[in-house]
């Protein structure tokens, strides 16, 4: 079978698989970006208890494989009971250790990102919020923040970009993404040259389309800058 053969005759696997991917991804950059979050206020905190254990956090997930930390959520949480059924097609109680692992990957990068959006924003911004009376957490939300989050969500969104490419590894987990389901017709078909091009370009399509969306993004907030 020709790639056209298998991209007609199995269609259904590839945007079952496709599906299967973007939801994990979605559902991991939120996940991700709200403990990220936590993660970079506590890098940033003056309390160094929280400022070494986020400074360790970050460099423990940072430096070691991300297949390895699905394998270790995967079997430390084995004696949890997750919630049984299926979201959009995508069975639960197997798919949530994947989306805490990695959760808990993205979040070290995005606590970097926002620790470094934080950190841009000029010193003189929080000083000048705190001579006119606000506490640090009031500057740092009506003053600070507003002008991070235009250095941080391009970067958030970048993030969601590679994150959909490292979704792949859920398929050693029996999760049905795209790379597992690209398997099963590999292995219907005895051709998997073909199927991996299919699978590559579907990737491909995502991206480009993520990072048209992401470039469109950045051009609306350079020109609300103006």
């Amino acid at each position: 079978m020709n790639i056209w053969e298998i991209a007609t005759n199995y269609y259904q696997y590839f945007l079952r698989g496709t599906r299967t991917t973007i939801l994990i991804s979605l559902l991991t950059v939120f996940c991700g970006s709200i403990l990220g979050c936590l993660i970079a206020f506590m890098r940033l905190s003056k309390f160094k208890p929280l400022e070494k254990f986020a400074s360790v956090y970050i460099t423990v997930i940072r430096g070691t494989p991300m297949l390895v930390q699905l394998y270790i959520v995967y079997y430390q949480l084995d004696f949890i009971s997750y919630p049984t059924g299926t979201l959009f097609g995508v069975d639960l109680e197997r798919a949530l250790p994947c989306i805490i692992a990695l959760s808990i990957n993205s979040s070290a990068y995005v606590a970097e990102i926002i620790r470094a959006g934080i950190q841009a924003v000029d010193k003189g911004q929080m000083e000048g919020a705190r001579s006119c009376g606000m506490t640090n957490a009031q500057a740092m939300r009506y003053v600070v923040m507003p002008q991070a989050v235009k250095n941080i969500l391009p970067a958030i969104g970048n993030e969601f970009v590679t994150m959909v490419k490292e979704t792949s590894i859920i398929q050693y987990l029996g999760i049905g993404d795209l790379m597992y389901n690209n398997g099963i017709v590999v292995t219907s078909t005895y051709n998997p040259l073909p199927c991996y091009y299919i699978s590559a370009i579907i990737y491909l399509a995502l991206n480009i389309i993520l990072g048209k969306g992401l470039n469109i993004f950045e051009g609306r907030l350079r020109k609300s800058e103006r």
